[in-house]
């Protein structure tokens, strides 16, 4: 299980707000790297976002000492990065917080398997937003029997077109 993730934005308290509204929950300044925020969902997981300013990289500490956050010189803004997660809200919600924002919203169908809502911060990061109906279709997917049986047909498929 994933408690929290890290991503970085142009404007970090703006997209905590943003996310802390799609996940009805609430957006906290997070004291060790100034300018950057969490945002948790106050829900049983303790799931939470962490939004760093755009250039922020962690780097490993020396010897016995933790990771240490820097400040690149470039950032294009884009990774690959991103992160499935289940939210409260409704698609119409999400939709009109994305509209309102004036970021990318686009429900999708991830291999005829599941759907989700691709929700792009700042038209930069992707998160998949999984609505109950949705996170119910992605957890019969991803359950162990059917990743084999997925498995086995994706490997019969590579192997007919190799033949």
């Amino acid at each position: 299980m994933i408690h929290h993730i890290s991503i970085s934005a142009q404007n970090p308290q703006h997209v905590a707000q943003v996310l802390a509204e799609v996940l009805n929950g609430q957006a906290f300044p997070f004291p060790p790297n100034p300018g950057s925020y969490m945002v948790f969902a106050f829900d049983e997981y303790g799931t939470g976002i962490e939004v760093y300013p755009l250039k922020t990289e962690l780097i490993p500490g020396k010897e016995n000492q933790p990771c240490t956050f820097v400040e690149a010189d470039i950032s294009s803004g884009f990774t690959a990065t991103h992160a499935a997660i289940s939210v409260s809200s409704t698609p119409e919600k999400i939709e009109q917080i994305g509209k309102r924002e004036g970021w990318r919203v686009l429900r999708c169908n991830r291999n005829s398997s599941f759907e989700v809502i691709e929700f792009w911060l700042e038209n930069k990061i992707m998160l998949e937003l999984l609505t109950p109906e949705m996170a119910a279709q992605y957890l019969a997917i991803t359950q162990p029997k059917n990743l084999q049986k997925t498995s086995n047909e994706a490997s019969l498929k590579s192997h007919s077109h190799t033949h």
